[in-house]
């Protein structure tokens, strides 16, 4: 797995979790904060081989995108909050090398190890902590999709770990739990998309076999100062 940033300034080893991390810790950590990090947009454009899904089927996870790139791009979903907020865990010293391991397994697919600072909700000094991101140059980027394709495609995958969708509505409760300001737009409106699959299928509305619109893994930039400046905006 490749490294991108500098190491910690510290002996202490601090791990930043904005996907499933948040509820699911990392063994052997002595300390959780809730806070954020800047200067992301957090989106499901993630394929997920080995854990929501299967190298034939792959679901969808999230990933961090540098905002600056996320900016050039064609999003249905086009705003995000500054604050992307998860929780840094603190590694017990004489357990940071175990918990390398683990994570480097468990986080694999596509993802590399980044550093970034970390700002606790409860206003003390920024920590720098490592943090995992699938960058769009990863094979498993799939970059911006349609909304209800994206949310069609979640509530039908299922990997070793389970289904898509509890990922998916998992993530939206844990964040929605760590902060009055901590929810993610995006999480939620998928979140609310496969709800109402689920409702409609419930009440013999829909067939969710073979749904029409399978989601595409090409994305494109915009195309001009004007379109960006729109997408931005709005």
């Amino acid at each position: 797995m490749a490294a991108n940033g500098a190491p910690p300034e510290t002996d202490e080893f601090w791990i930043f979790g904005y996907g499933s991390l948040i509820w699911k810790p990392p063994p052997h950590y002595d300390r959780r904060v809730p806070g954020w990090v800047t200067g992301y947009v957090r989106r499901f454009w993630q394929a997920s081989q080995d854990h929501r899904g299967t190298p034939e089927a792959p679901g969808r996870v999230v990933t961090l995108i540098e905002r600056s790139f996320w900016a050039s791009l064609v999003d249905a979903h086009d705003s995000a909050p500054e604050k992307v907020w998860g929780v840094a865990y603190r590694i017990k010293a004489d357990k940071v090398a175990e918990v390398k391991e683990y994570l480097d397994i468990r986080e694999i697919n596509g993802y590399t190890i980044h550093y970034t600072p970390f700002h606790p909700a409860d206003g003390s000094p920024p920590i720098r902590t490592l943090v995992y991101i699938g960058t769009p140059d990863n094979d498993q980027f799939t970059g911006p999709q349609d909304p209800q394709a994206l949310a069609e495609h979640i509530y039908v995958s299922e990997g070793p770990s389970g289904l898509n969708r509890d990922y998916l509505l998992s993530l939206e409760k844990a964040l929605n739990e760590l902060s009055p300001e901590s929810g993610d737009a995006h999480v939620t409106d998928l979140s609310n998309r496969v709800r109402e699959i689920e409702r409609k299928r419930r009440e013999g509305e829909l067939a969710v076999e073979g749904f029409e619109h399978p989601v595409s893994h090409e994305f494109r930039r915009v195309s001009s100062v004007d379109e960006q400046e729109e997408t931005e905006k709005a």
